[in-house]
């Protein structure tokens, strides 16, 4: 096959991609690489250079790589994630609105073109979490104690575009992130950004049935084959406070080869992550209740051993989980 990988700068040393690049290339497949983000782009000629059977995002959000995906996705191009279905985790603000109406246990959200309009959000809400609509990584997340804490995080904010707040949720400082790739679920806790002091090794853990079903929701409803949900373990029960396309998988057993054999499959089925399917056939949640005032902070399990993949609740999206599942992938 021939693939082509859009790689920011953020991403050129890192092992997801350029792993799974290698990998690739080892099984003898054509693997060209952009990078978007240090290029000047002949945007009305890129797509004419040559055939791909699908291109790969791997770009902070914000970054220009997504422009050019769509761009590939236009002209007819395969691309995984499905280029749609990534704009609509990157704008944090979208994704909140469109995961809440589909039945995701989502914390309430504001979202402000300016930090000052922040101000508006009722005392009674706080503490909040406020991050940018379209970070990553954990950049410029703030757990904001009072409405003065606000005040004083003005000047910084002021730089940071669109932004998201959410209440937040009380927590012992870890995150549950789950990995998801064609139908295989992984579980993985690390510190909270929220909680720098907070001691915890990142590990696997074991995945309940309950996140599980959360996780393989999530992938339903963003229209995701490649994906990551972060889970807050809060008082009332799991939260999701992000989700984001093709993770790092850190901690996933054999990431690279499994990350690599999925993109393959991808590529060969035509890739496109089909429209989000109806509310009655995505995977039914053990308790479909929404998240009462809970925020953007992370939490999880604590002390569990790692354990295998966890395969998605069927169906997670019509006919591509099958699929892939027959071509062995995971994430």
């Amino acid at each position: 096959m021939k693939l082509c990988f859009l790689v920011e700068e953020q991403y050129r040393h890192d092992g997801m991609p350029v792993e799974v690049i290698r990998q690739l290339t080892s099984w003898g497949h054509q693997v060209d690489v952009l990078r978007p983000g240090g290029s000047l782009l002949r945007m009305t000629e890129a797509l004419q250079c040559a055939a791909h059977d699908a291109w790969v995002l791997k770009t902070v959000s914000g970054g220009p790589g997504l422009t050019l995906l769509e761009a590939a996705a236009a002209a007819g191009t395969t691309t995984i994630n499905d280029a749609r279905s990534i704009r609509g985790v990157r704008d944090k603000a979208l994704a909140a609105a469109i995961g809440r109406s589909q039945g995701l246990p989502l914390p309430p959200t504001y979202a402000a073109a300016r930090p000052e309009l922040l101000a508006e959000i009722p005392e009674s809400r706080y503490p909040i979490v406020v991050k940018p609509a379209d970070g990553s990584s954990g950049r410029a997340v703030h757990l904001v104690t009072s409405p003065d804490r606000l005040t004083d995080l003005l000047p910084e904010l002021a730089g940071e575009g669109m932004l998201i707040a959410q209440p937040y949720v009380p927590n012992s400082g870890v995150d549950i992130k789950v990995y998801g790739v064609g139908g295989e679920l992984y579980a993985t806790e690390r510190r909270s950004p929220l909680h720098p002091d907070r001691a915890a090794p990142e590990r696997p853990v074991p995945l309940t049935d309950e996140v599980a079903a959360i996780a393989a929701r999530a992938g339903a409803v963003y229209g995701l084959d490649l994906y990551g949900v972060d889970v807050v373990l809060g008082p009332d029960g799991p939260v999701v406070v992000d989700v984001n396309d093709f993770p790092s998988f850190r901690q996933v057993p054999d990431a690279t080869a499994r990350v690599a054999r999925a993109v393959l499959a991808l590529a060969a089925r035509g890739g496109r992550a089909a429209e989000p399917a109806e509310p009655d056939a995505l995977p039914r949640l053990p308790e479909q209740r929404e998240a009462p005032d809970a925020g953007a902070s992370p939490s999880g399990p604590s002390g569990a051993p790692a354990v295998a993949a966890t395969p998605a609740p069927s169906p997670l999206r019509s006919g591509s989980a099958q699929v892939l599942l027959t071509a062995g992938k995971n994430g």
